[in-house]
């Protein structure tokens, strides 16, 4: 398996959910430690011309969920992946295309969480993500924690 296989499986998974398309949603990278996601501004406009807060809070969700799937793909276990609970913050508008990041709050957390999903068959992440702005600041948050159940 290329580096780009895992990006196109996730890809296609996200191109089965209406709301992905009509955002324009593009998987950016992935570097095993962080996923971005892009979304183009004019597909997430809001009234006021800047990004509509429910496209930034999606996108940060999709790439919480997106960062799991691939570490899940990468380990052979099937798996769905449940958002349970999040909290977003709105820090800043944003005035042009943007990405959001994902990974995990606690680095040590991730290994763990992926070694309970084969044992025990259910396990739950949490997730931190933001959407940067290109002066380097940050103009939203989430923190969200998910829950894996394998597929029998």
């Amino acid at each position: 398996m290329t580096a780009a296989d895992p990006l196109r499986h996730l890809e296609r998974h996200y191109a089965m959910i209406p709301l992905t398309r009509a955002m324009g949603l593009r998987v950016a990278r992935f570097d095993g430690a962080q996923l971005v996601l892009a979304a183009p501004l004019a597909a997430n406009i809001n009234d006021k011309g800047c990004a509509f807060g429910g496209s930034l809070a999606s996108l940060m969700t999709l790439a919480g969920w997106g960062w799991i799937e691939l570490a899940t793909h990468a380990r052979d276990l099937a798996a769905d992946i449940y958002v349970k609970d999040s909290r977003i913050r709105y820090l800043a508008p944003v005035w042009q295309d943007f990405e959001a990041v994902a990974r995990p709050a606690r680095e040590e957390s991730a290994g763990e969480f992926l070694a309970t999903l084969a044992g025990a068959g259910k396990a739950r992440l949490s997730m931190a993500c933001d959407i940067p702005l290109a002066d380097g600041t940050t103009a939203a948050t989430l923190e969200a924690e998910f829950v894996a159940l394998t597929r029998r």
